[in-house]
């Protein structure tokens, strides 16, 4: 799976701003995080449109979680950044169709798109930041094999 630096940014972002536990300003967000503040100021206009941030004028204003740090999934920001987890040639995966030796394919796709699924859905922003993942993802991250590149 590619992670775009949109998705890395405006998860890192929600992190900042969720640890901060007040409405803050890009600036301070980007910052916080080593951003780049004009590309996070379009990310944060995106995250707003989706209604995982929400905006608010005047002296105490700035940006704030539109709702609960665990009530946001990872799942959620990617999809409002990048579009469905897992595509193939632009369709999800349940809508594609192979013949002959191929004829399977579809089932992989599938079972990706799962296997996303199974991690994304489960980790909040309130989990990353306390480091309380589920024990799924902990298992995961405990087999060395998961840190070596293939």
């Amino acid at each position: 799976m590619h992670i775009p630096a949109k998705v890395d940014y405006g998860i890192r972002a929600l992190l900042a701003l969720a640890a901060a536990g007040a409405p803050q300003t890009a600036e301070y967000l980007a910052g916080e995080q080593g951003l780049p503040p004009r590309f996070l100021g379009a990310i944060l206009a995106d995250l707003r449109r989706a209604g995982i941030v929400a905006s608010q004028r005047g002296a105490e204003g700035g940006y704030r979680l539109a709702r609960g740090a665990n009530e946001i999934s990872m799942a959620d920001v990617i999809r409002a950044l990048d579009g469905p987890l897992a595509e193939v040639r632009g369709y999800r995966p349940e809508l594609t169709s192979y013949e002959g030796a191929a004829e399977n394919l579809q089932l992989v796709w599938v079972a990706v798109r799962a296997s996303l699924r199974s991690v994304l859905e489960k980790v909040s922003l309130a989990d990353v930041i306390a480091g309380n993942l589920p024990a799924h993802v902990k298992r995961m991250t405990a087999d060395p094999d998961a840190w070596i590149a293939h």
